[in-house]
């Protein structure tokens, strides 16, 4: 009899992973690019950094009643220019840092160009409109008071904005950051807004400015404190890569002890700012913590802290002057 071949059963092909098969079938594959949700452009905008726009406003704004009354459209106004310019920082920064790689070693937070989630193209057009927008807001003050020598003052302020980590030589890289922050955030911001309004900046508008200037400062100081090693392996020669790790920690105390020393001044002739010595109550945590931390996050937590201290510093000050 003839042998019967056996025949061989078919061998099935191979299935590829259903796309809602379990991660671990599919480990080892690439994820996807994330692309950036609304909840990353709002983080981007960086929110928390907006109390620094908002204090010198208000200082500006209760020195101006002091003085000769205020107008309440061009402080507003003011306001605008001083958020539309703190969030176009922000996102010139996140598309700066993030295409020169500067990103890629940082330990905060992510951010929009440096994680991937938006394209530099796109980051860098939601910053320059943001700039416009600030432009179009300062213009109208311009209009409005009539000072239009100002216009040098404002495109100042949008070039020391764009160049802190734009351009081929950025001075955020040169260690020049706090100064500028000082000097924009600070100084002029204040008696801008107190100028535009009553024509005149008085010793108060001037001690007001150097108060909101110094926070800022610190403010810049403690998150480049939190990044200066990450920053000097990219490059990135911050003040607090140049001076070092325990000087950066002394000057950011300092920093924020001298505003409360100003305050001395206003606290003889205002009857009620005495009560902005309970600012005091942020700013001495996060000075502690700073002198004290170990970690990033600690650090994060003393730049709350300072950020929440010029708030209160700025809007009770303020207060203190109308009032």
């Amino acid at each position: 009899m003839a042998q019967r071949s056996k025949s061989k059963t078919p061998t099935a092909p191979a299935r590829s992973p259903h796309p809602d098969a379990p991660a671990k079938r599919q480990a080892g594959r690439p994820n996807p690019p994330r692309t950036a949700t609304p909840g990353d452009w709002i983080a981007g905008a960086r929110l928390r950094t907006l109390p620094l726009a908002i204090a010198p406003v208000a200082l500006g704004t209760g020195a101006a009643f002091v003085a000769k009354g205020y107008n309440l459209l061009l402080a507003l106004l003011c306001l605008a220019v001083a958020l539309l310019l703190q969030i176009a920082v922000n996102y010139a920064n996140d598309y700066s840092d993030g295409v020169r790689g500067t990103d890629a070693h940082r330990v905060g937070p992510a951010r929009l160009t440096g994680s991937g989630a938006a394209t530099p193209r796109t980051v860098l057009t939601v910053a320059l409109v943001f700039f416009g927008l600030a432009a179009v807001a300062g213009l109208a003050v311009i209009v409005l008071s009539g000072h239009w020598w100002l216009l040098a003052v404002g495109a100042a302020a949008i070039l020391a904005a764009w160049f802190y980590t734009g351009g081929k030589k950025p001075y955020g890289y040169a260690g020049l950051g706090e100064v500028v922050a000082f000097v924009f955030f600070g100084v002029v911001a204040t008696a801008g807004t107190m100028f535009v309004q009553v024509d005149t900046v008085s010793i108060e508008g001037w001690l007001a400015g150097v108060a909101a200037g110094l926070l800022a400062a610190a403010v810049l100081l403690v998150n480049n404190i939190r990044d200066r090693e990450q920053d000097a392996a990219a490059g990135k020669r911050t003040l607090s890569v140049r001076i070092g790790d325990r000087a950066s920690r002394v000057l950011f105390a300092v920093l924020v002890m001298l505003p409360f020393a100003i305050l001395v001044f206003f606290a003889v002739f205002y009857s009620l700012a005495y009560l902005v010595f309970f600012a005091l109550l942020a700013a001495l945590p996060a000075i502690l913590i700073t002198l004290t931390a170990k970690t990033p996050g600690e650090l994060i937590l003393a730049l709350r802290l300072t950020t929440l201290t010029a708030l209160l510093f700025g809007l009770g000050l303020a207060a203190a002057l109308a009032f």
